[in-house]
């Protein structure tokens, strides 16, 4: 499962988590560098592991489901600890919000389709999301660490309602398509019967 190039990236993705919450609990401001460090890399394999897979033809079932669960631990948790010291606060907590909340329903939505056998394909938009979602986190993390002239909290503020803005518009678009794929009242009772509680 995890022996070809693309899952172990992906691997690697859940793996550097630990090491980058350590790095953003710690202070100093080269911890914050290497907490950007090992976030930049975990974006970057995101990107990779998807384009190793489809050119050299190593898509699997094991890798559909591990990068969406790797992305959302990833950005889960960088936001968590960004609020808890402050680096994300006052009204730009409500974005933050927004998008941790759109993670979860559309895994709920992921979920549900897969029992049905339906993929639910990432739109263009939600690329452009999870880009400048990821921009914004990268720059949060930084805080004020980086150049004095370089606006890295203005840019990261702005970012982080960007990407709340465009999460609405994906999450409404994925809510429509998944709504054709959506079991009658006594269909959805019966299947939940089944499910393992």
């Amino acid at each position: 499962m995890v022996t070809n190039l693309a899952n172990l990236l992906t691997v690697s993705r859940i793996l550097v988590i630990v090491p980058l919450v350590a790095f953003l609990y710690a202070e100093g401001n080269i911890a914050r560098w290497l907490a950007w460090g090992l976030f930049t890399y975990a974006c970057l394999t995101d990107f990779f592991d998807g384009y190793i897979a489809r050119s050299m033809n190593q898509i699997s079932n094991f890798g559909r489901f591990l990068d969406p669960v790797a992305d959302k631990l990833l950005v889960a948790a960088v936001t968590f600890m960004l609020v808890s010291d402050g680096r994300i606060s006052g009204l730009v907590v409500l974005p933050a919000l927004v998008i941790l909340m759109r993670e979860i329903l559309v895994s709920g939505l992921r979920e549900y389709l897969a029992d049905v056998k339906v993929r639910l394909p990432v739109s263009s938009l939600a690329k452009w999301k999870t880009l400048i979602q990821m921009i914004a986190l990268g720059h949060l993390i930084i805080h004020n660490a980086g150049p004095a002239a370089y606006p890295t909290v203005l840019i990261g503020d702005i970012g982080v309602w960007i990407a709340a803005l465009l999460t609405l518009i994906t999450g409404y678009d994925y809510l429509e398509a998944s709504k054709r794929h959506f079991d009658d009242e006594n269909s959805f009772v019966g299947n939940s019967k089944t499910k393992v509680k």
